[in-house]
């Protein structure tokens, strides 16, 4: 059936949503950024207070958008509300550097995802330097093609990952207390260099990092069925899961490694799982960072091109992007374009790392942006009835401090990398006039 213009039918339940909050969170952080956060930190109790404090704060800022999103359930939500409440040239210019940026990181999480996978599904004759590119990209077009068949085939797709995900990290964890021997104690060591606090504000970039990705779904508020009463209980019943298992897994890690074994392991999962399961450990935790790349990467393209939807009724993008499949709710054109972001950079960059810098300065002044729309819908929908934050206007206030706060230890850590995210944002501006542009021409012919 040809593609039409046509609003988005609400199709996703409270269920689904909590599963994608999960994997846009949950993805190659969590194997990744422990031992950046140990190396930070130093000692075993700011260890624990980084990764602690960060969920804190990420579960604060669920709240704020589960507010956000109940009382702006719109397709496209993520770029709407700041088109609405502020001005469509701020709103594409966040939108762009998100797109680029989300793109870029899925690319960079379905490479490594298969990196951890190459060595245990392919023989060795045909492991090469090019092996975990062509794999990144069959996963990209595979999870492409079940998005495409529809927007129900994208969620229960995304449910049985997240579920996996969900049995794998508990199942690591509890086996690890249970069974691995434990790290012996550590002689005392000297103080580590640094004021705590300056090592604490270190930690919390890469706890940051790995908590991120639950504002997202914002962009599902036009798919979630009575959403104003099930989205603020979906996104908040992702995050607090989200922060639970992050630290049954990190008490494992901790326990069975040491703090100073947590530091120097850049794959701390597989040097839990060799303490735990010995060499079928390898296989084991090389499966579960490939389900968890894949979840990330599946929950990205499900949301993307809403946001894309939504840009082009404000005339920033092109009609096509308008265009909705009646039968599967699928916005091809924005699938397809998603699709270009995500592909290119696997050929052009090649690495998760990377990217990593600039899209976590990026992110957190995109995200502080966003976040202070809450202000704006408070004062023009008082007492509507909607989802309210506790304790408004205090626990949003410091939430934005703590977002500008990691930008600003982002900046004076990795200033040339920060700097390139505000390159990308302020190009914004001028796609932004061209689209304009050629929107005004467009409608006059």
């Amino acid at each position: 059936m040809a593609a039409e213009h046509g609003a988005i039918e609400a199709r996703l339940s409270p269920f689904d949503t909590a599963m994608i909050v999960f994997s846009l969170v949950v993805g190659i952080g969590i194997f990744r950024t422990p031992a950046i956060v140990a190396g930070a930190a130093g000692t075993t109790t700011l260890f624990f207070v980084a990764w602690s404090a960060a969920g804190l704060i990420s579960l604060v800022g669920a709240l704020t958008f589960a507010e956000i999103g109940s009382r702006h359930p719109r397709a496209g939500g993520y770029y709407r509300v700041v088109a609405d409440c502020y001005h469509p040239a701020v709103a594409f210019m966040l939108n762009w550097a998100q797109t680029v940026m989300q793109g870029a990181s899925a690319a960079g999480v379905a490479f490594i995802g298969a990196e951890y996978l190459a060595p245990i599904l392919l023989p060795a004759a045909w492991q090469s330097a090019h092996a975990p590119l062509v794999l990144a990209c069959a996963t990209m077009l595979i999870l492409l093609a079940l998005n495409h068949g529809g927007i129900r085939s994208g969620a229960r797709t995304q449910n049985l990952l997240s579920l996996l995900k969900i049995a794998m990290i508990v199942g690591l964890a509890v086996a690890a207390l249970a069974f691995a021997p434990r790290a012996a104690p550590a002689a005392p060591a000297a103080a580590p260099a640094g004021h705590w606090l300056a090592r604490l504000a270190a930690a919390l970039i890469p706890c940051f990092y790995a908590y991120g990705g639950y504002q997202m779904t914002m962009n599902l508020g036009a798919d979630l069925k009575d959403a104003r009463r099930w989205f603020p209980l979906a996104i908040t019943a992702g995050m607090l899961t989200v922060v639970a298992l992050y630290l049954l897994l990190n008490l494992a890690y901790q326990q069975v490694l040491g703090t100073a074994g947590v530091a120097a392991s850049k794959l701390v999962a597989a040097t839990l799982s060799r303490a735990t399961f010995g060499a079928a450990g390898e296989v084991l935790v090389s499966l579960a960072v490939f389900l968890s790349a894949a979840g990330f990467v599946n929950a990205t393209i499900l949301q993307m091109p809403r946001s894309f939807h939504a840009m082009a009724k404000d005339g920033v993008l092109p009609k096509a992007f308008l265009r909705v499949n009646p039968r599967t709710q699928v916005q091809e054109v924005g699938l397809l374009f998603f699709a270009a972001t995500m592909l290119l950079p696997a050929f052009l960059l090649g690495s998760f790392e990377k990217l990593l810098n600039y899209v976590i300065f990026t992110d957190t002044l995109s995200i502080a942006v966003v976040a202070s729309t809450l202000f704006v819908l408070r004062r023009r929908h008082a007492g509507d009835g909607g989802f309210a934050m506790p304790l408004y206007p205090y626990l949003p206030a410091a939430y934005l401090l703590a977002l500008l706060a990691v930008a600003a230890s982002v900046l004076a850590t990795a200033p040339a990398l920060a700097l390139a995210g505000v390159v990308i944002l302020l190009l914004g501006w001028p796609l932004y006039r061209l689209g304009r542009r050629i929107s005004g021409a467009s409608a006059g012919t």
